[in-house]
């Protein structure tokens, strides 16, 4: 299971990175912005929305981009617990742009919920955004989400051609049921003269009773050209 890279661990704080980037206006508007939050709540419905135009977007760290760092430390900063939160980060998730949403799921990890945040993972698992879908496979999901729900977020990101190495807790979450069914799914596209990913490897081969006898051969050469092309690029 080596080739996954995703880690359950919670992101990094944003903070540290956000304040190397973002110009003085930025940073003042932001620490601003966050004090309001934690005076009074309902500044957030307001502020959240705000924040692409005041600091920015573009790639900030391997986990965030500027907006959704930022955005986070509005979240962060809101002084509520439990199901107050929980409604207040639901409310922002279900009104705001995709943008917007990915930023709510990618800060879910840094927020005291529990599993009551388990619903905007489960919405954004049902759609077809696949930038939503990377997002809702996060930390938190790699903790809260359960297993059969789980197992069917990674098939769909096959078929969603998500890489697995986006799917957090990965390593400690992949078993038998989801080498069972990764395997089926390799030989339904063996049969159908379908490629297949080559991320499914590591899983598959960690449970290699799971491969029936009269289609290991198959299976194990597919798996064994992708090396090969691998190796070639």
């Amino acid at each position: 299971m080596a080739e996954t890279t995703a880690s359950s661990s919670p992101p990094p704080d944003p903070r540290p990175a956000l304040a190397g980037v973002l110009d003085p206006a930025a940073r003042a508007w932001l620490a601003g912005s966050a004090a309001e939050v934690a005076a009074e709540p309902g500044a957030v419905r307001r502020l959240f929305p705000a924040v692409r135009r005041r600091c920015g977007r573009g790639r900030l760290t391997a986990y965030w981009t500027v907006d959704e760092a930022a955005r986070a430390v509005l979240l962060t900063a809101l002084p509520l617990r439990g199901r107050t939160l929980a409604d207040e980060v639901t409310r922002l998730h279900r009104h705001g742009d995709p943008a917007e949403q990915r930023a709510v799921l990618r800060t879910l990890p840094l927020l005291d919920l529990g599993d009551l945040a388990l619903p905007l993972v489960r919405e954004a698992l049902r759609g077809n955004d696949t930038t939503l879908i990377e997002a809702a496979l996060g930390p938190y999901a790699a903790v809260h989400l359960p297993d059969a729900e789980y197992r069917q977020a990674v098939l769909k990101c096959v078929f969603c051609e998500i890489p697995l190495d986006r799917v957090s807790g990965l390593d400690a979450r992949a078993d038998r049921e989801l080498a069972r069914m990764l395997a089926d799914l390799a030989h339904e596209r063996i049969v159908a003269g379908r490629d297949v990913p080559r991320d499914v490897r590591p899983v598959v081969r960690a449970f290699p009773d799971v491969v029936d006898t009269a289609l290991a051969p198959a299976l194990m050469d597919a798996f064994n050209e992708a090396d090969v092309l691998k190796e070639e690029d």
